[in-house]
């Protein structure tokens, strides 16, 4: 564990430092939440960097206010050269975590060889991992939480399940598809792989989950290892294609457009949409994320640090089902103007951009910083 050992160490002279708000760069990935996280840290004034691939940094020149300095490599994995990370290391740069960072350069990579401090629990990225003996599952069952059956065979689909599965070209995206039973699954599954949207090795890894029916509500929460609290910082749901909008149409046309063109129904995720909650639901969302925060402390010290999100469904008998959990950075930039629960608790709308610029913030002036890096 020489690289932990060897990050432990670079946290401990940010820490030990006195490092001013001045002397730290807030660094991201440029894709998923880049802009969301960059635009809170200058709200809360940091200098920022954007590390892109070639091809892909248009968006952060053009909202130039945001990235104070924008690295271009031939591609994201270049991100883990040692030049590369020297120059992040000269800049104290602070890694934010999402997504696109573990899908492009890799668990084992973010763990083992980025070198670079990051905020967060980087032992907790790969609970997204639904093949990780101790995942979400584990992590939900351990903190009391319901969520969906899985089925770990297709023989055994016995009501309507969602098989999750990669898009075999895209591999951050997923080609979902519902199936009400084994010979359904099968003829769904052969149509994806004969068009080429999934692979047969990624299908004999999907997920099988039970489709549980209910309204979907995507739970931020924010925790903070200086104050001990779990903060809820608001809703937002996502937009889909080619799901989304298709659904409005009426369901004769629905099956004559997708027999005549041929059409498999996707569920890429293409943007979002603010949501709010009725106020006698608040009670069970604040336990959800305790519950969670919880649990994650006790599986993974130090637990979890920072934004999280619980994807849940909400049951016409008003019981919450978490079907997915986000351990990072979550893709919601709605929430920088729309949540009124941030304005509920710290009087003004703000992101999760802005929250995890704030406590690193705080942690800089309380000489923390090492309860907040991994």
């Amino acid at each position: 564990m020489q690289d932990r050992e060897h990050v432990r160490s670079i946290v401990e002279r940010y820490s030990s430092s006195r490092l001013g708000i001045d002397d730290v760069t807030i660094c991201v990935l440029g894709s998923h939440s880049a802009l969301e996280i960059m635009d809170g840290a200058k709200d809360e004034g940091f200098r920022t960097v954007v590390v892109c691939q070639k091809g892909r940094e248009l968006p952060y020149k053009r909202f130039r206010r945001l990235a104070d300095e924008v690295i271009v490599l031939d591609n994201f994995k270049d991100m883990l050269s040692k030049d590369v990370q020297s120059r992040l290391l000269e800049m104290n740069a602070i890694v934010i975590p999402h997504r696109a960072l573990t899908a492009y350069l890799g668990y084992d990579a973010v763990e083992h060889e980025l070198m670079l401090p990051i905020f967060g629990n980087r032992s907790m990225l790969r609970i997204e991992d639904r093949q990780y003996e101790r995942n979400q599952y584990y992590l939900l069952a351990r903190a009391g939480i319901r969520y969906p059956r899985v089925m770990k065979d297709a023989r055994s689909i016995d009501r309507p399940v969602i098989v999750k599965v990669q898009e075999a070209k895209r591999k951050l995206e997923r080609a979902f598809f519902i199936a009400s039973s084994y010979e359904d699954y099968v003829r769904k599954a052969e149509a994806r792989i004969e068009k080429g949207m999934i692979s047969r090795e990624d299908l004999a890894d999907a997920t099988i989950e039970e489709f549980v029916i209910g309204t979907y509500f995507n739970f931020n929460y924010f925790y903070s290892p200086i104050s001990d609290e779990v903060e809820f910082l608001g809703i937002e749901r996502r937009l889909q294609t080619n799901l989304h909008d298709f659904i409005s149409i009426p369901a004769r046309q629905q099956l004559e457009i997708m027999d005549e063109l041929d059409i498999a129904v996707q569920n890429i995720e293409i943007g979002h949409m603010p949501a709010s909650i009725r106020e006698s639901m608040l009670e069970k969302v604040f336990e959800l994320g305790d519950r969670f925060a919880s649990a994650a402390k006790q599986e993974y010290p130090p637990g979890m640090i920072g934004v999280f999100s619980l994807q849940s469904v909400v049951t016409s008998d008003l019981d919450v089902v978490v079907y997915d959990v986000s351990p990072r950075v979550p893709g919601n930039p709605i929430l920088a103007t729309t949540s009124p629960y941030t304005k509920y608790m710290h009087g003004e709308v703000f992101g999760v951009g802005r929250r995890i610029a704030m406590e690193i913030r705080r942690a800089i002036e309380m000489g923390m910083l090492h309860a907040i890096l991994t």
